[in-house]
């Protein structure tokens, strides 16, 4: 058996609050959404004006972050997996609407474990990364000094 942390509603509402933010600083209007380790939405809030796109957008980007343990954009970087020459091109179209393999999406890495993942668009590449990286260095801070939190944009566990 193994002790494991759950991500709880508390902990996605100071991300959010974050990211919202953090998108007002970077001038974008986002849609945010916090998956579990399971991929199952946390929380999830569109910014006034947001694309109608953007939720389903940043909620797949939240569960392939969080099931597939790494930042959504390293998938399609060169010698990325989901490449043309990588050994998962094509993993998006086995799930579709639910997988995305371009920037926005970060998993949730506290103490070295993936408890979840983050969910951004709206904004640009810069943009979402952006807001992303806002919403775990909340988390950390928000945790404390007890609980390591990956706050870095490229994250693979």
């Amino acid at each position: 058996m193994k002790s494991v942390l759950k991500l709880e509603l508390e902990e996605a509402k100071v991300m959010i609050e974050a990211a919202k933010k953090a998108a007002e600083d970077v001038n974008a209007l986002e849609s945010i959404c916090i998956v579990d380790d399971g991929g199952h939405i946390v929380a999830l809030e569109r910014m006034n004006g947001g694309r109608i796109t953007g939720p389903e957008i940043a909620t797949a980007k939240a569960f392939t972050a969080s099931g597939h343990k790494r930042s959504t954009h390293l998938f399609n970087q060169p010698g990325g997996p989901a490449t043309t020459t990588g050994e998962a091109f094509g993993i998006h179209v086995m799930m579709p609407g639910k997988f995305a393999i371009f920037v926005g999406g970060f998993p949730i890495v506290v103490n070295g474990e993936v408890v979840g993942g983050v969910g951004i668009s709206g904004g640009n590449g810069e943009q979402d990364t952006a807001v992303g990286t806002a919403a775990l260095k909340a988390l950390q801070n928000y945790l404390g000094s007890e609980y390591e939190v990956m706050t870095q944009a490229d994250i693979k566990k």
